[in-house]
């Protein structure tokens, strides 16, 4: 009888790293997958879904105006127990760090349903920050049976903590989908994007994160209108997150500037797709810290600390903090320093070779006794 598991996922950074793994599973003919969205970010998460061709099972369609993290949790909790009861799964797989991991995964614990955590073993070490996600994987961990460990030091943190059962290291599956998107030739869809010349030096810019709005969004943005006056030449690209905090400030300090375009979100294949034409991204996201480094680019990580300290160690980010001076002198390095860009551009990525989702099927099979 095929071991029926459920796929859990409400982001589109989740739908993304995961969508090659649920190839997999459905590839493999001990496998019944089942897909559940909870659609904690709808628009970006069904553009992802789109792309991969996905289709989920079971939506539980949450995302409200106004949405906060308890609203987010108790709904997914709730959504997922009838989910549960209804499928009665073997396993149930989340991702990353999410609140709609975290959620998920507990109500596959009340249901004593075994789970497994793809991309485990991240941590910051400070719970605030990032916030919630640094709260959201150390719980997953807790609750998971199977991790899905990307690195060596991921596996190493949850030794530290004692979790040493039912750990496999198998690289990132965020791999695995840039190998299948990135290529010559391709044509964005963006209409936006198709209009910005990108034979000119250019950086992309990504900043969202809830502990940088404010002050710290402010110091990014300033070095940005830095760098724009130290070289005419240079122009930003900045699929603004369409949080209404980030947008007024993005709009307030960089919408005058000819050398920064302010656009709409970014579907991950064009997303991608531009990153492998940049010259280096600037960011506070997590996932960017694997997928540019895997295209050769350069990564500056606009946040104090990072989870994915084995980046900074092989020399594919730095850590530029949100301090402007400590931006700008950094990217100036980048701009004027070709020994500092390559040393960069051509460092070893530590996230994998783009085979982690069918590592995680195999240990899936082994933890399931079919091999």
């Amino acid at each position: 009888m095929k071991k029926k598991i459920i796929r859990v996922h409400g982001t589109r950074p989740e739908a993304i790293k995961m969508a090659p793994l649920v190839e997999a599973i459905r590839g493999d003919d001990a496998f019944e997958c089942i897909v559940c969205v909870t659609a904690q970010h709808r628009e970006m998460l069904d553009q992802a879904m789109d792309i991969f061709g996905l289709k989920a099972d079971y939506d539980l369609d949450l995302m409200r105006p106004g949405q906060t993290l308890t609203s987010i949790t108790a709904g997914v909790l709730e959504g997922m127990e009838t989910v549960l009861k209804q499928t009665e799964p073997d396993l149930v797989l989340v991702h990353g760090d999410t609140t709609t991991s975290f959620a998920a995964g507990l109500a596959a614990f009340y249901q004593r349903i075994p789970v497994g955590h793809v991309e485990a073993g991240l941590r910051s070490y400070d719970l605030l920050s990032p916030y919630p996600e640094e709260m959201n994987r150390c719980v997953t961990d807790r609750l998971a049976l199977l991790h899905f460990a990307p690195t060596a030091q991921n596996v190493a943190n949850l030794a530290a903590e004692g979790i040493t059962a039912g750990v496999y290291k198998t690289g990132n599956t965020v791999i695995d989908a840039l190998h299948r998107m990135v290529r010559p030739g391709y044509v964005f869809h963006s209409a936006q994007l198709r209009d910005i010349p990108l034979e000119k030096q250019t950086v992309l810019l990504t900043a969202h994160r809830r502990e940088n709005l404010g002050k710290g969004m402010r110091q990014i943005f300033a070095a940005v209108q830095q760098l724009c006056a130290a070289y005419p030449e240079l122009q930003f690209i900045y699929p603004v997150h369409p949080n209404p905090q980030v947008r007024q400030l993005a709009q307030q300090m960089l919408g005058g500037l000819p050398q920064v375009r302010l656009i709409d979100p970014l579907d991950v294949q064009d997303m991608h797709n531009l990153i492998s034409r940049v010259y280096f991204v600037m960011t506070d996201s997590g996932g960017l810290q694997e997928e540019a480094p895997a295209l050769g680019k350069p990564v500056l990580v606009l946040r104090t600390e990072t989870e994915r300290p084995e980046a900074v160690e092989m020399g594919t980010v730095r850590m530029a903090g949100i301090e402007t001076a400590q931006i700008v002198r950094l990217a100036r390095q980048l701009l004027e320093d070709p020994a500092e860009y390559d040393k960069m551009a051509n460092a070893v990525n530590p996230y994998g070779d783009g085979t982690a989702s069918a590592q995680i099927c195999a240990a899936l099979k082994e933890y399931f006794g079919l091999i």
